[in-house]
C-alpha cells in the first residue's frame, strides 16, 4: 500500500514535534528497593519530523508504548524507548511525558494506623542526539500554618492544604527515587497529610503545624537548601502552592536553579 506520512515534502522544515497525547495506558514503576507498581498512566510522545518527510507513522508511537507497557520504567528504560522511538521514526529528537498515581503507604503519627496516600508523579524524558535527560516531577501535599495568623491572634491560627511541586534532574550516573523525595518534601511543611487519622491522630496533627508555622516562602527555601546539597541532582525547580482557607486566592512561590561546578546558579522569575 502506498505510504503517503513517507513521501517527499519539499517545503524545507522539520517540524520540532509529532506523535499523540494523552494516551492511556498501565505502566510498572519500579519501586525503591526492588519490585514494581502497577499504575494508570497519561502519555505524550512524540519526536522530530525530519523536513524531507511529509508525515510521521502515528502508528510506531503506539507500538513502541504497547510493548514497553510490560516492563517496569525508571530512568535507563525511558532512555531505550526513545532511542527506539528515534531508530524506528528516523528523528533526531525525542520526548515522552508519563504522568501516574504513585501510592505510598503512610501510618498516622499517633495510633499508627496505616492507609495509602496517592502522590501526581510524572518522568519526563528527552533525547537529543545523544544527550538523555530525565526530568522527576513529583506533587506532595502537606498542611501549612500561617506565621502572621498565629502572631496576631489570641485564638488559634489559619492553616490549609498546601503543594509542594519539585521537578528534578540528575547526574548522568545518578538517580533519586520517587519515595525518597516524596518524603523529603513531605517534611518541609508544617504538619504532613495523612489518609487515615484517629482522634489522637488529629491532635498530633494539628498541634504540630501550630508549632511550626511557615509561609510558602519558607517551605521553598527550605526545599532548596536540601536540593542543593544534594550533589546526585544537576538542577530542580520547587514551587510551594497554599489553597488559602480565608481568602479566595491561592499564594505561591518558586524558585530554579542549576548546580555548576559546585556552585549554584539561579534562574530569576518575575
Amino acid at each position: 500500500m502506498k505510504d503517503l506520512a513517507a513521501s517527499a515534502d519539499d517545503r524545507g522544515i522539520t517540524v520540532q514535534r509529532v506523535g499523540v497525547k494523552d494516551v492511556h495506558l498501565p505502566i510498572l514503576v519500579r519501586r525503591k528497593g526492588g519490585g514494581f507498581d502497577s499504575a494508570l498512566a497519561r502519555i505524550d510522545f512524540g519526536v522530530t519530523l525530519p523536513h524531507q518527510f511529509r508525515g510521521t507513522h502515528m502508528s510506531r508511537f503506539l507500538d513502541i508504548l504497547f510493548r514497553w507497557r510490560e516492563k517496569p520504567i525508571s530512568k535507563p528504560e525511558l532512555e531505550e524507548m526513545l532511542r527506539e522511538a528515534c531508530q524506528r521514526l528516523e528523528a533526531e529528537h525525542a520526548r515522552v511525558d508519563v504522568s501516574f498515581k504513585y501510592f505510598m503507604n503512610k501510618r498516622s503519627p499517633a495510633t499508627q494506623s496505616e492507609s495509602a496516600l496517592d502522590y501526581d508523579c510524572k518522568f519526563e524524558g528527552a533525547l537529543d542526539g545523544d544527550q538523555y535527560r530525565l526530568t522527576t516531577c513529583v506533587e506532595v501535599p502537606v498542611t501549612i500554618l500561617c506565621p502572621c495568623s498565629r502572631e496576631i491572634s489570641r485564638h488559634g491560627a489559619h492553616s490549609q492544604r498546601a503543594i509542594i511541586r519539585a521537578r528534578i534532574r540528575t547526574r548522568p550516573e545518578e538517580m533519586v527515587w520517587i519515595e525518597d523525595l516524596v518524603t523529603t518534601l513531605e517534611q518541609q511543611g508544617s504538619a504532613e497529610i495523612y489518609p487515615l487519622l484517629k482522634r489522637q491522630d488529629e491532635k498530633f496533627v494539628t498541634e504540630a503545624a501550630y508549632e511550626s508555622p511557615k509561609f510558602v516562602e519558607d517551605v521553598v527555601r527550605d526545599v532548596v537548601s536540601i536540593l542543593r546539597a544534594d550533589d546526585r541532582i544537576a538542577w530542580f525547580q520547587v514551587e510551594c502552592e497554599s489553597m488559602e482557607s480565608i481568602h479566595n486566592h491561592t499564594a505561591y512561590a518558586l524558585h530554579e536553579e542549576s548546580t555548576v561546578a559546585g556552585n549554584t546558579e539561579a534562574e530569576a522569575r518575575p
